[in-house]
């Protein structure tokens, strides 16, 4: 089975690029499912409704969230019945889930979403002990996991813990692709971070202008998207079948 992993798309211009390459990489490798890091889609800070089903009608199969996935509170009214996963260690009273399992011919496919601690913020459950209880209720043929974190060793670490466990760990969140695609000892795929999807030119996506400022004054302010510019676009292609993972790096 192949599989296309887009990593996080980033505001108006991520939602572009998607528009102007996902067909063209849909005809050139033919991916089986396609699954999109959507939690920066709605100008750099969560996903609506609206985005969401034009993802649908893109024929996106599966969204992954992270740490902004509940900044557009709208996503409450339609989280619990979308094709959408959000962190797994979240409390379990937070909306949404943090895997779902999606049939494909006689393949059972699971996505998992889980957020690193490592200079997140956030006091998110351990995930390191989180997969171990998902992993103990699954008999899926077919294991994905979106780790969204910020430390690279923790990404490291997290798929030695799962190698062989899962299918593949592709890291999100850091938003610059890393060369480091390869298969663990035991069988796992793995990229650090997959790249991000959007501005070409932005800084992480956001407003270049905005982002040096804060960088020369030390002040902080509110987080704008680019909203013009050339666009990149940052995926990774698995084939389940002979156990490869490829990046796909697209710059205008």
């Amino acid at each position: 089975m192949k599989i296309l992993f887009i990593g996080d798309v980033f505001g108006t211009l991520g939602q572009q690029a998607l528009h102007t390459y996902l067909p063209q990489l849909k005809q050139q490798h033919k991916p089986h499912l396609i699954i999109v890091n959507g939690e920066n889609i709605d100008k750099g800070f969560g996903i609506d409704e609206a985005i969401y089903k034009d993802l649908m009608s893109m024929g996106v199969s599966m969204i992954t969230m992270g740490n902004h996935t509940f900044r557009n509170k709208k996503i409450l009214h339609f989280i619990d019945d979308a094709n959408i996963v959000r962190p797994a260690n979240y409390d379990e009273s937070v909306p949404g889930v943090g895997y779902k399992t999606i049939q494909f011919n006689d393949k059972t496919v699971t996505v998992i979403s889980l957020m690193g601690r490592i200079f997140m913020g956030d006091p998110l459950d351990n995930p390191f002990k989180v997969i171990d209880s998902i992993l103990d209720t699954l008999t899926s043929d077919i294991i994905l996991v979106d780790f969204h974190g910020e430390a690279t060793s923790e990404k490291i670490a997290f798929a030695h813990h799962v190698d062989g466990r899962v299918t593949a760990v592709l890291g999100t969140h850091t938003h610059v692709p890393t060369a480091d695609t390869m298969i663990f000892p035991k069988g796992t795929m793995y990229v650090t971070d997959v790249g991000m999807t959007g501005a070409k030119y932005g800084v992480l996506g956001a407003d270049k202008d905005k982002q040096v400022q804060k960088f020369i004054t030390g002040l902080r302010g509110p987080v704008k998207e680019t909203k013009e510019g050339p666009l990149q676009l940052h995926a990774v292609l698995l084939d389940t079948t002979f156990q490869t993972i490829e990046g796909i790096h697209i710059y205008e």
